[in-house]
């Protein structure tokens, strides 16, 4: 595909229509009822096969998720230690 100049930008127009398609229905859903942030992602993830800059999106968002992740189970741990100490004490 990109040896061909003429398949290579129809693929990357598909590929940004289509992805793009996907992240505008996510942003839709994420104020209305649906799986908004799936969709975003999902958005994100067909683009960045072809863009930089989805890719760069998306590696943010995943750090982001990586780093709320971690968070939560810290204030979790945290909470039923203070749980068990009130318990016992």
């Amino acid at each position: 595909m990109r040896s061909h100049p003429v398949l290579h930008w129809t693929w990357c127009t598909v590929v940004g229509f289509t992805g793009g398609t996907i992240l505008l229905a996510g942003l839709v859903m994420s104020v209305t009822p649906g799986p908004g942030l799936a969709g975003i992602l999902l958005g994100l993830a067909v683009l960045a096969t072809e863009f930089a800059w989805a890719r760069g999106v998306l590696r943010f968002a995943r750090d982001r998720a990586r780093r709320a992740k971690k968070l939560a189970l810290e204030r979790q741990r945290r909470r039923r230690a203070r749980k068990r100490a009130t318990t016992n004490g």
